[in-house]
């Protein structure tokens, strides 16, 4: 067991009892994921193989360019899905305290996917869930989202869900903040800009995580990806702020931000922390990949190696997994190796397991790696 694993350990001591004293706020967004994999050879006695890589389906695409291809999809699970809940739920599994805010509703009811959180979480609802069918692969996914409905997360949205005094209350009982996928949310820049006028000020002096992840922004123009980043450096007056990115999301910011990184992958990785954060000048930036996170805060940085699975169970949800991991270790007072060192532990229980991990979970999984 390593002097890293030893420490993690030594900080979950006894954490179920400190967590009953904190209370976390996620929000904003909601889907309904199918976890998908596409077929690729059906046997005669009925048995299935999957395209195992990217590349292969890649390759089965390129080959029907000017003709037709037809792919037979198996649908392997039907869960909550979105930034927001998937990362609600991994924190409520650790024993914190949760109100998930965000889209999660069928017909104006709860959608049926979200009910068993009821009995983990608060639940605040403010408007339709949508979808995503997430193609899995042994090197990534392929996320396909309807998300028209996204669009009804307005502030006005908010203050009717919660109310003006309740959602001041929200924020200043929240230890942890976490306001995920930005990039599904095209009103989410002005409800942060909502929040630091009208419910920041208000705040208590207390110290308080701010996590964001913006979620794949490739699809949105660099000037409100410009507008975003702005508002995100604004957090920092009130909160400890962190900024989530996987390797090709820090490559995207970093363009935007005019980072000139050089070296690859690990590298790569460590140096984009820490040059996206010193332009935004918050207090951290994560940047994680499949077998590896780094992280770079004012003190210094940190890279931890993950518990590399080829073959997961499941890969939609690591990111948020990570995210929950990292969290938690940052409001119990982990330094930066320990938070990371939780994160890649918990995203590698989940990908193995398809399940969030309790704290008993993820103690047993860190005596393994």
């Amino acid at each position: 067991m390593s002097v890293l694993t030893r420490k993690t350990l030594k900080l979950l001591e006894g954490a179920e009892a400190r967590l009953s004293d904190m209370r976390g706020l996620v929000g904003l967004d909601g889907f309904v994921d199918q976890i998908i994999r596409v077929v690729d050879k059906i046997q005669a006695d009925g048995s299935v193989t999957y395209i195992a890589d990217m590349p292969a389906l890649a390759r089965r695409i390129h080959a029907a360019a000017g003709k037709s291809v037809k792919f037979e999809l198996s649908v392997q699970q039907t869960k909550l899905g979105g930034n927001g809940p998937i990362m609600a739920n991994a924190l409520a599994q650790f024993s914190l305290p949760i109100t998930c805010l965000g889209n999660l509703s069928y017909n104006q009811e709860l959608h049926p996917v979200f009910k068993p959180m009821e009995s983990r979480c608060q639940i605040i609802s403010m408007g339709e869930t949508c979808y995503t069918n997430a193609l899995e692969f042994n090197d990534g996914k392929i996320m396909l989202s309807r998300q028209e409905d996204t669009r009804e997360i307005t502030w006005d949205a908010l203050k009717r869900a919660v109310g003006s005094r309740s959602l001041v209350q929200l924020f200043e009982q929240a230890r942890l903040v976490a306001l995920n996928n930005w990039t599904a949310l095209p009103y989410m820049t002005a409800i942060w800009r909502r929040l630091q006028t009208e419910v920041c000020p208000r705040l208590s002096r207390m110290n308080r995580m701010l996590f964001i992840d913006l979620a794949d922004p490739e699809f949105r123009l660099a000037k409100h990806i410009h507008g975003a980043l702005k508002e995100i450096s604004r957090f920092a007056r009130w909160f400890d702020t962190t900024l989530g990115l996987n390797q090709k999301e820090a490559g995207e910011i970093g363009g935007v931000l005019g980072c000139k990184v050089r070296g690859k992958d690990r590298k790569f990785a460590r140096t984009s922390a820490e040059m996206i954060r010193s332009k935004l000048k918050i207090q951290g930036v994560i940047v994680h990949a499949t077998a590896f996170a780094a992280a770079a805060s004012k003190t210094g940085s940190a890279l931890v190696e993950g518990p590399f699975v080829a073959q997961p169970l499941i890969s939609t949800g690591a990111g948020d997994h990570f995210n929950a991991g990292f969290a938690l270790a940052g409001i119990l007072g982990g330094d930066l190796e320990q938070r990371l060192q939780l994160g890649v532990a918990t995203s590698g229980y989940y990908v193995r397991t398809a399940k969030s991990p309790s704290l008993p979970d993820i103690r047993r999984f860190l005596k393994k790696i």
